[in-house]
């Protein structure tokens, strides 16, 4: 029920930003913000993710090497330009700040993606126990692009019919949970190979109680260059 009223009270929110538009989609909530971050914004991101990336991580081992090969950057959300940027989003959205995790910088090069996947927590899996012991569920995603890519890279929602290219500036956000508050198959995205040039975002994931951060096992996939 807590996962039902976010997502109510958050696509409420939006809906009534004269800023924000909605996906004329029906089987997910996804909106856009254009021009959220100005270009200092996204140019200060771009160098803090360049400064400190590492290959990108995943939760659970899976049966392709070429799952998740881009690299990523935990941002140091007390730092006071990251904490501005994170704290305006979690406003933005009417979530507490203390639901939200680490914002995520991501570092797409050429041939690098993520192939198609959720990004609420699969509750049959053995990583769940420990995310209900940092939060729970994910209900929101909000999602960055920081600069504009050359060819490739766009954030693709198969089972909802929609295509994103990268536009710096843009914010792109969607809720995980239908609206009963069970997890939304139909949020099921990729990120696209970069196919020339290389693409940067950010990203903010929400928890349905706040966000306690712990130790868990990941897994890098095999196939990423190094």
């Amino acid at each position: 029920m807590s996962r039902a009223r976010i997502g109510r009270d958050v696509a409420a929110r939006l809906e009534a930003n004269p800023f924000i538009k909605k996906a004329k989609v029906d089987v997910a909530q996804i909106y856009y913000f254009p021009d959220y971050l100005n270009d200092a914004e996204c140019d200060m991101l771009v160098e803090r993710i360049d400064a400190n990336r590492r290959p990108s991580t995943l939760l659970a081992t899976h049966d392709d090497p070429d799952f998740r090969t881009s690299d990523s950057c935990d941002l140091d959300r007390w730092a006071p330009e990251i904490r501005a940027i994170d704290e305006r989003l979690a406003h933005l959205l009417g979530i507490p700040p203390e639901h939200g995790e680490t914002m995520q910088g991501q570092r797409y090069a050429v041939g690098q993606q993520f192939r198609a996947h959720c990004d609420y927590f699969h509750e049959t899996e053995a990583y769940w126990q420990d995310m209900v012991d940092q939060g729970g569920q994910r209900t929101w995603t909000a999602m960055i692009y920081l600069n504009e890519v050359d060819e490739g890279g766009a954030t693709w929602f198969p089972r909802a019919g929609i295509r994103v290219a990268p536009r710096k500036g843009l914010l792109l956000m969607w809720n995980n949970m239908l609206p009963d508050g069970s997890p939304n198959y139909d949020t099921l995205h990729e990120g696209m190979a970069v196919l020339e040039g290389t693409k940067y975002i950010i990203t903010k994931w929400f928890r349905e109680n706040a966000w306690i951060r712990t130790a868990v096992p990941t897994y890098t996939s095999p196939g990423r260059d190094s």
